[in-house]
């Protein structure tokens, strides 16, 4: 998966556009598909620089405590997906301590883990969700069931490999997945498709010829991809709640949510039952013409005007997530006060809103920057509520530097504009799936990429493991992250 794309938690919009890229990118063959408010004061326990500038004020008589042996500069993070790399470490133990020590080496401080793709299945000890078996990935020979047969604990294994490396481990999930529809007749694997029962927790979207459980969307060519859960949905939170716990029970240095968020089908999402009784008691309303009067059968996007009703409706939609959020990070931190939590959110502010997400400052007055929001909107900006935060700065190559979105430098410039100093974040480029990395070759690019996203941002981010391997970057990588340590040594 790419972190937020789809929904991942990406750089393009709509779910068809999402489709035509992924079908590129299979047919290509150049990369792997897979269905992306704490005390402050903590946040010490990483990295002293993060606190430059974020408006905390730190006790001068309090001791800086000790990091890790080696790890100098802002936190230098490394995605590892768990179906693009299902390959080389679904079942090799060797493969991955092989690989913390070449990450340890190209300079990078930290490692992000996906340990549960968008089946939903996962790859750690839980009695609530199935232990993942297989993924579904563009390999030698063609596109297939890649599975896994070893039994060793896989984020153990990762958690145990970097530590010893030196690297800080930290571990992502897909949130609000249940199951992975797979494209080119391959079938499809996840709790949703397991257990027809739970079929309500399923996204129901305002489709152009009525209102449709996603689960009832069974074409391949048209509607593959993750099947999200309605996260409004109080059974299904309950669920992912429960995983986060068991997530939390490790011994990992953070939490990051990927995907929190509504479906890809974006401003189809949700029309349930269930966010209609949600939505009238949030608004005190009834709503006379579900869902004409808020918008009409298979509207996905807003073209420069927002009725009140239709922001009161995306106001409610960012307090679902925004209430989420709240309920995910005590969950971590009623477990384990030391562990960080976060997320990973698109940087493309001005139009995440159809994700139904606020991952802003609520001290950030979005109505005052864009029309689609309402006075409220701000209210539900979850900045405050993560000890740390991703944007995926997912700009083509030729857009590196510059200002505002969709370059790498203005993503980051406008993150920490948006986030108030509520919370660290790490910025950081897609070098696999956006425009022009896609083919590789692009080495000599790389150092610019770190320099325009680690100097406005708190830290650095790259997505994808699986891509620095392929194109063979590692020493690009060093050599970034050594320019960089060279200003601040």
């Amino acid at each position: 998966m790419v972190p937020g794309l789809p929904g991942t938690e990406a750089p393009f919009k709509m779910k068809q556009m999402r489709k035509t890229i992924l079908i590129l990118i299979l047919a290509a063959a150049t990369a792997f598909i897979a269905a992306s408010c704490s005390d402050k004061s903590e946040e010490i326990l990483w990295n002293p620089e993060w606190n430059e500038g974020n408006g905390d004020d730190d006790d001068p008589d309090e001791p800086d405590p000790e990091e890790p042996e080696g790890i100098t500069g802002k936190p230098r993070y490394v995605w590892i997906d768990a179906a693009a790399n299902f390959e080389d470490y679904a079942n090799s133990e060797d493969n991955i301590k092989a690989d913390m020590q070449k990450i340890k080496d190209a300079g990078f401080t930290d490692v992000i883990v996906d340990v549960r793709p968008t089946s939903g299945d996962v790859l750690f000890k839980s009695t609530t969700a199935d232990p993942l078996k297989k993924v579904d990935a563009w390999v030698t020979g063609g596109y297939k069931w890649l599975e896994r047969t070893a039994t060793f604990d896989y984020l153990q294994t990762f958690i145990d490999a970097g530590h010893e490396t030196g690297l800080r481990v930290n571990a992502s999930i897909n949130t609000f997945v249940g199951g992975y529809l797979c494209p080119y007749g391959l079938g499809y694997d996840g709790m949703l498709f397991r257990e027809p029962d739970r079929k309500d927790w399923a996204t129901s979207i305002n489709a152009a010829d009525g209102i449709t459980n996603t689960m009832d969307l069974m074409d391949e060519s048209s509607d593959y991809g993750p099947k999200f859960l309605n996260p409004a949905n109080e059974d299904a939170q309950e669920y992912v709640l429960d995983i986060i716990g068991e997530l939390a029970a490790y011994d990992i240095d953070g939490i990051v949510l990927d995907r929190c968020r509504y479906d890809d089908y974006d401003l189809m999402s949700d029309f349930s039952d269930i966010s209609r009784k949600q939505f009238e008691n949030y608004a005190s309303i009834t709503v006379e013409n579900w869902p004409d009067d808020i918008f009409e059968p298979g509207t996905d996007g807003l073209e420069w005007s927002a009725t009140e009703m239709q922001k009161l409706w995306l106001e409610f939609r960012a307090k679902v997530i925004h209430d989420f959020i709240v309920k995910a990070e005590k969950k971590v931190h009623s477990v384990n006060p030391d562990t960080r939590f976060g997320v990973y959110v698109g940087a493309w502010y001005s139009t995440y809103y159809t994700s139904g997400v606020n991952w802003a400052s609520p001290d950030y007055d979005t109505s005052a920057h864009y029309w689609w929001a309402s006075e409220n909107y701000k209210d539900y900006g979850y900045a405050d509520h993560c000890d740390f935060m991703f944007l995926g700065a997912y700009a083509s190559t030729s857009s590196i530097y510059g200002s505002g979105e969709w370059t790498m430098q203005g993503f980051c410039e406008q993150g920490r504009e948006l986030l108030m100093g509520d919370t660290v974040f790490a910025g950081g480029p897609d070098i696999g799936n956006s425009t022009g990395w896609t083919e590789g070759g692009q080495a000599a690019l790389i150092p610019d990429a770190v320099d325009a996203c680690i100097t406005p941002s708190d830290g650095f981010f790259v997505f994808d493991l699986c891509h620095i391997k392929m194109y063979d970057y590692w020493d690009a990588f060093k050599q970034a992250f050594d320019e960089y340590l060279s200003t601040v040594e």
